[in-house]
């Protein structure tokens, strides 16, 4: 069963505290009190994974961050543009979220939009949710909030300012937060081409390659990429299962700019 069923359900294998666990509790009209440290085990958890309780506490503070940062990140530039409500509504659709998993992700857009929300308290339980040590999942949680800035075509300077600052809070590199505005930038150009094949420049930028870049540096960003962006492994380290469609567009895009390069290349 997935976090939400869980979660729905009331039968919790784990109790989301804190700043997220008030966030998500407002979204969804009830109320968390309990602290940071509740119950992460459960008996019979499936072994070479997260323990199930666990797991399933990771996926609803991954929930919880990604759509009340987007909120927030969406007001950066000072106004919520129709771009960035669409785009949220886009990420939902291919989320195939539930009706209430939808009323739950659009109140947590809006909460991040609201002059008070504490960013820095939601990164700091975003983080110690996460675990100690950065890994694929907080790289794609820094790429789905870097598709929210992009989302009306324009980088503004106030949101790469934030961006800068929530990857300095979770820890994440701001060298790797500039490769993922890079591909991010020329993944959403490529859309909105409309062209079914990926532009040579569009290619490079997606894997962060320069065009000279030698052949066995193309061969070793591919599968870099592939294996981040893997959603088998998103999911064990606790990405929400709802948002594997995520991971499987990016790596289908991360496909489409190898096989462009290799074609021209010829190897």
């Amino acid at each position: 069963m997935s976090w939400w069923g869980t979660f729905a359900g009331g039968t919790f294998g784990f109790m989301l505290g804190g700043p997220l666990g008030a966030a998500l509790g407002a979204a969804i009209g009830r109320k968390f009190d309990r602290g940071l440290d509740g119950n992460l085990r459960q008996p019979n958890a499936p072994r070479n994974n997260l323990p199930r309780g666990h797991q399933q506490r990771v996926q609803a503070a991954f929930f919880t961050a990604a759509f009340s940062v987007m909120g927030h990140i969406s007001k950066a530039d000072g106004q919520v543009t129709r771009d960035e409500i669409q785009l949220a509504t886009r990420i939902m659709e291919k989320m195939d979220l539930s009706p209430q998993q939808r009323i739950a992700a659009k109140a947590l857009f809006n909460e991040g939009k609201e002059e008070g929300f504490d960013l820095h308290s939601i990164l700091i339980q975003f983080r110690k949710e996460m675990g100690g040590r950065v890994t694929t999942l907080h790289r794609m949680f820094i790429e789905i909030i870097c598709y929210a800035a992009y989302s009306d075509g324009t980088l503004h300077p106030a949101e790469h300012r934030l961006l800068r600052q929530i990857c300095d809070t979770v820890g994440f590199s701001l060298r790797e937060l500039d490769a993922i505005l890079t591909s991010v930038a020329a993944e959403l150009h490529h859309r909105r081409e409309g062209h079914g094949r990926i532009s040579l420049d569009d290619a490079y930028s997606v894997l962060d390659l320069a065009p000279d870049a030698e052949d066995a540096q193309v061969k070793k960003a591919y599968r870099r990429l592939l294996s981040q962006h893997h959603p088998d492994k998103l999911v064990a380290k606790g990405l929400p299962e709802e948002m594997m469609k995520i991971a499987a567009q990016r790596t289908h895009e991360i496909r489409q700019a190898y096989e462009r390069i290799k074609e021209q290349r010829g190897f």
